[in-house]
């Protein structure tokens, strides 16, 4: 006896029909339409990058990146997954294809990993869009509100030699001198909880000193204290007027998070795993954060991000966007945060700044003076060379 079938599966039988339906359609109309995806893989440092090519029949390709830590294998398959569903279509809308996918393809539709492919398929469906019309992806948007972007640099030991007290002092001597204005970086992770407060505690005071004031200092807990150590934290470092503690306590639980939000006399930034404008609305409503962190790789594209960030500012929230991936991803996030007027400061991979810019022929901004500048080609304003990237970063999957 046969089988009914399930209604998850005629609605995506429905989808993928009309998807089939699209290209002769187009064809009459004289739309483009998307032929394929094409997908690079490469490892650096410490990092599996992602990287999107969608193609159309126009010449047009869109970049887009899918980034994920230890899991881009599970990425790439969910990004394959949705080819076919995107396979004729008309690239244009980025809003309804958001719409289409989130909602129409699935009711098991969140996820890191699903929510990172969608994210790819929107960045690179709003850098084709902004091709087609010769224009760059923030003047669709309607921006920009901001041109320059206050930056920090992030994971700032990571290629510090010398980590002692003192080595913390002359390296933020050095990064001063070279135009940065704020720095990022993991507090130790070694040691009981009072040695690591301790230690975090002489980092901050050397930085602080050696910098002075005008440099702002921002301090990765990467989840690592409950609530009671984290204010602990938080009021040992308040007098060297640390910028913000990221990430204290898991991020799981807005009312821990309210709490320690209320008595903290630092401010609270947390949001790189929330994954939606609905999930960022229980932190606000907890009033769990000062400043929020969504990531555009993560929280879907381009098109979730801005409304995040405008839902953020409805509640007296800034945003710092988390960011630590490949060009296209910071690229996008810039983009994205130029019409968003609650920003108060981006996150920046200086360390790969270089080999960014060569890798997209120059067209990768820089830092200057702390602040890096938007792009200004059509669409996201980046070409990259994956060729070169794969050759010189094979994916090597990190465990």
């Amino acid at each position: 006896m046969a089988t009914m079938p399930t209604r998850r599966a005629l609605l995506a039988g429905e989808v993928l029909a009309a998807a089939k339906r699209i290209p002769a359609q187009a064809r009459a109309e004289g739309r483009i339409q998307i032929t394929h995806f094409v997908l690079h893989k490469a490892t650096l440092r410490w990092r599996d990058l992602l990287f999107l090519e969608v193609h159309t029949d126009a010449g047009i390709v869109g970049l887009g990146e899918g980034t994920c830590h230890n899991r881009v294998d599970v990425v790439e398959a969910a990004i394959r997954w949705l080819e076919p569903y995107m396979k004729g279509q008309d690239p244009s809308g980025a809003q309804f294809h958001w719409n289409r996918n989130y909602y129409g393809l699935t009711r098991w539709r969140t996820g890191p990993m699903l929510m990172t492919a969608l994210s790819a398929v929107d960045i690179a469906l709003w850098d084709i869009e902004g091709k087609r019309l010769g224009v760059p992806v923030w003047r669709l948007l309607g921006g920009p509100v901001h041109r320059k972007f206050r930056v920090y640099f992030t994971h700032w030991t990571n290629e510090m030699k010398d980590r002692s007290i003192a080595g913390f002092a002359a390296w933020a001597a050095e990064t001063r001198a070279k135009g940065w204005t704020a720095v990022k970086w993991a507090v130790p992770r070694a040691g009981t909880e009072g040695e690591r407060i301790d230690q975090t505690v002489a980092q901050v005071e050397a930085v602080r000193k050696a910098a002075g004031r005008g440099f702002d200092i921002c301090l990765e807990l990467f989840e690592s204290f409950s609530p009671r150590a984290a204010l602990r934290l938080a009021r040992a470092v308040a007098p060297y007027d640390v910028f913000f503690i990221e990430e204290p306590i898991q991020r799981e639980n807005p009312s821990a998070f309210r709490e320690l939000a209320a008595q903290s006399p630092v401010p609270v930034a947390t949001g790189e795993g929330l994954l939606s404008r609905f999930e960022f609305k229980q932190l606000l409503d907890a009033r769990g954060a000062a400043i929020i962190q969504p990531d555009v790789v993560k929280c879907g594209g381009i098109t979730e991000i801005i409304k995040i960030a405008n839902l953020a500012e409805a509640y007296g929230v800034e945003v710092a966007p988390h960011q630590c991936y490949g060009p296209i991803a910071h690229v996008a996030s810039l983009h994205a945060m130029s019409v968003v007027r609650n920003l108060v400061i981006h996150e920046w991979e200086a360390d790969d700044e270089q080999l960014y810019f060569e890798l997209t022929g120059g067209r990768y901004p820089r830092q200057q003076g702390g602040e890096v500048a938007l792009t200004e080609g059509p669409g996201l304003g980046l070409e990259v060379d994956f060729k070169e990237f794969v050759r010189r970063y094979p994916y090597r999957p990190q465990s």
